[in-house]
């Protein structure tokens, strides 16, 4: 092989790794981060995990990401090693799914069927349907995605073509093949696949590579498995990377990962070279193909995995055995709600899961913030201490989700989103700021109705009924915001600004009509003090779910122009005059201005 000829392998394996990642990256955002979250919340039993372990894999393409998302699985303490343990076995069988894709490489025939099943035939149709959904595709659509998975398998494919035709004439080079023959060597051959899949941090990139190999037939069987079996150790090391700096659990699951391998590994090169030495097996020193190379990984995987199931819970032993328990005395980090102790940083390379993750705990996040503030306007019906104490104890943990999934969030959007995730992030962004101040106002009424208890006043009946209006709409558009949001229903969301109008109104009455007693010494300047706080901050907590509705829709409809919104339907809107009709009468003052 000339200068030329390695210029062309190497040219090959970039394009061929280039089309591997390409394919991957599209494969997850069509699945939107669905299937690992599956992943999170269906593995109660051993056999269920094996199956989603292999299934999840199979559609991402790299049985490194989901063995890495375990490890962080087990870090936020969502997944138990048990349940870690038969999704790193399905891991592995999934992983076999990308050699059987490679193998086709390998067909030759004359058949009408086999040309059609070769790469060289259906991949430049797939690079041709898949450019033409690119260019019509609208910007980070699943349409999109699509083109980037047909595009990324064309690529990847043409790869393995490319590397195939430059080492081809290299069967017949001596040099060539005596350094192979020098790894038909069980322990070297072990030790270049482990050190090839650890450095390009995948296996099924690197069974692909010796794919390639193979078509060119100057692969043996003495030396392709050898290499196999050093492949399924080396893809361990990435899932030991991802568990530096982690908990105990965590790094027991890539333990686990690597014991799995390594005592797959061990009993099956005991059994197979032993019953060689006993009876040698003919077929060794024979060429093996790209498909040889697909039946040869998924023997040994699928057989590890039946062999290894049974013994699980020894994986799960040794694993605690190799990372023990720190007798030393060490602080607990305060427990979590399991939607926030998710948002594990391992996850950022998965940004498609990451944001629904991330979904998840604006959720729950939501869910705190409706429970913080209508537990405060409870307390105009009746006020009670331990109330008000949950409140602000609430609100001290609101503080605390705020500052994880802030964090979270904003790493995230560092990361490639596509158009759907970019907008969600950009909603749970803006959104949980004004949960967060929701929240903060709760504690604020607290701090009102407290004053009023302390300094031994009370309010008219004129203007307890009239608050209590107030206190109605404000309590009315907290609930329609928490569930326009936790449903994403954004006809509901349009609700929102009505009859936030009419709080507005209500607020500019209330005020008047104070006003109007204090003129005629019905009320006290403390008392007017106390109102206005009191009706400051409900105003303030209608304005907050304004602010969530109107980001919402605007997010959604591509722009966020919250006065351009305002303008449409204040001015041009007929529907917005008569849901403010609607909702001016629900929470009308009449009948509430009179003293009893």
């Amino acid at each position: 092989m000339d200068i030329f000829g390695i210029f062309t392998m190497f040219g090959g394996l970039a394009f061929f790794l280039y089309g591997m990642s390409l394919m991957g990256d599209g494969l997850a955002s069509v699945s939107g981060g669905k299937l690992e979250l599956l992943l999170q919340k269906l593995t109660s039993r051993k056999w269920k995990a094996v199956v989603l372990g292999v299934f999840v894999t199979a559609v991402i393409q790299s049985s490194s990401a989901t063995t890495v998302m375990v490890v962080g699985f087990v870090n936020s303490g969502i997944m138990q090693l048990g349940q870690a343990v038969g999704v790193i076995m399905g891991a592995n069988v999934g992983t076999t799914i990308t050699s059987w894709l490679l193998s086709l490489s390998g067909l030759s025939g004359e058949s009408v069927l086999v040309k059609l099943c070769k790469p060289s035939t259906f991949s430049p149709l797939l690079a041709l349907l898949g450019i033409l959904l690119y260019m019509t595709a609208k910007e980070d659509s699943k349409k999109k995605n699509i083109a980037t998975i047909f595009l990324g398998f064309a690529i990847l494919m043409f790869g393995m073509e490319t590397m195939s035709g430059a080492v081809k004439p290299l069967a017949n080079n001596e040099r060539f093949c005596s350094i192979l023959t020098m790894f038909s060597n069980p322990f070297l051959g072990m030790a270049m696949g482990a050190v090839l899949t650890a450095v390009i941090q995948s296996s099924s990139a690197s069974v692909g590579i010796l794919q390639a190999l193979c078509i060119s037939g100057s692969v043996t069987y003495a030396t392709a498995i050898p290499i196999i079996m050093g492949q399924n150790i080396g893809t361990c090391v990435t899932a030991l990377l991802s568990s530096v700096g982690a908990n105990k659990n965590a790094r027991r699951a890539s333990m686990i990962h690597l014991y799995f391998n390594l005592l797959g590994t061990l009993l099956f090169m005991i059994l197979f070279y032993g019953i060689h030495a006993i009876a040698p097996f003919t077929f060794l020193q024979t060429s093996a193909g790209a498909v040889d190379v697909a039946i040869i990984h998924s023997l040994f995987n699928i057989g590890s995995a039946i062999v290894m199931y049974p013994l699980s819970n020894m994986l799960v032993k040794l694993s605690i055995l190799s990372v023990p328990e720190n007798t030393k005395a060490h602080t607990e980090k305060r427990e979590l709600p399991q939607e926030f102790t998710a948002l594990d940083e391992r996850f950022l390379n998965q940004p498609a899961f990451a944001c629904e993750l991330s979904k998840e705990a604006t959720k729950a996040f939501c869910f705190s913030t409706r429970e913080c503030i209508l537990k405060a306007l409870s307390l105009f019906q009746e006020y009670r201490a331990e109330a008000a104490r949950d409140v602000r104890s609430l609100e001290k943990l609101i503080d605390t989700y705020e500052d994880i999934l802030g964090t979270y969030l904003v790493r995230l959007g560092a990361a490639p989103l596509s158009g759907p995730d970019s907008r969600e992030l950009s909603i749970m962004l803006h959104c949980t700021s004004d949960m967060e101040r929701i929240s903060d106002r709760a504690v604020e009424i607290c701090i009102s109705l407290e004053e009023l208890l302390n300094q031994n006043l009370t309010f008219s009946n004129k203007a307890k009924k009239e608050l209590g209006v107030l206190v109605e709409g404000v309590y009315q558009i907290v609930n329609m915001t928490s569930q326009a949001y936790l449903e994403d229903n954004l006809d509901l969301a349009r609700e929102i600004e009505p009859l936030e109008e009419v709080i507005d109104s209500l607020n500019v009455t209330l005020r008047q009509r104070h006003i109007d007693r204090l003129r005629n010494g019905k009320c006290t300047i403390e008392l007017g003090i106390i109102l206005e706080d009191i009706i400051t901050n409900l105003e303030r907590i209608a304005d907050h779910c304004s602010n969530i509705a109107v980001c919402m829709i605007q997010v959604n409809s591509g722009s966020f122009d919250t006065h351009e919104y305002m303008e449409d339907h204040m001015k041009k809107s007929p529907w917005f005059y008569e849901r403010v009709k609607v909702y001016s009468e629900m929470f009308s003052l009449k009948n509430k201005g009179k003293e009893e």
